[in-house]
Parts: structure tokens; sequence; C-alpha cells
């Protein structure tokens, strides 16, 4: 199982094994990350699971879909690392990789 970082909203960092074929956002939600509201259970259309995603992981994700660009932005504070946790899906590969929180709340 793959062992992914998430950094809450609130700061905190927690370690976590990701079920393969889950999406981060799912990962993030049963496991109580701080922040992760995923207000419309990972279909893409409310930008509440946005996270940070470790500047070193960017080119080993799948490339955004022009859905998820659209939806970034309605996202506060998009960055050049932004994305839906919600469209990334939990592989092998990702083992290792950081996610930081967006403030999803405000």
């Amino acid at each position: 199982m793959p062992k992914i970082t998430f950094v809450g909203s609130d700061g905190v960092a927690k370690d976590v094994d990701a079920k393969v074929g889950h999406t981060l956002m799912e990962v993030a939600v049963d496991s109580n990350i701080s922040g992760m509201v995923a207000e419309c259970g990972g279909a893409c259309a409310c930008a509440t699971c946005h996270a940070y995603v470790d500047d070193a992981w960017l080119n080993r994700l799948p490339t955004m879909a022009d859905m998820e660009d659209a939806m970034l932005e309605s996202a506060m504070d998009r960055r050049a690392n932004s994305r839906l946790s919600c469209q990334i899906e939990v592989t092998t590969e990702l083992d290792g990789l950081t996610v930081t929180v967006a403030d999803n709340e405000a």
C-alpha cells in the first residue's frame, strides 16, 4: 500500500496508508484530514478538495483534464501546484507523495 503524507489545513502532517484505486480525496476523507471538505463527493463539481501537490511530484501525476482546470478557477488561492484531490487516483507509483490541503472551508 502506498504511503501518502497529507498536511491538513491545520498544518498537521499525517502519514496514511492509501488504498490503490481510491482517489486522494477519498483517502483524505477516510483519514479525517483537516480541511478536506469534499462537498460534491468526488464529482469534480465543487473544488472543496483543493490541495497543493509537492512540486517534486507534479510531473509524475496524470495531466490535469480541462474540467478540473475549469473547476480550479473557482478555488481560493490557486497555485501552480494546485490540483483537485478527487481527480488523482492512488497508484503504487505515488508512494511517498506529499499533499497539502488548501483552505477549503473559507
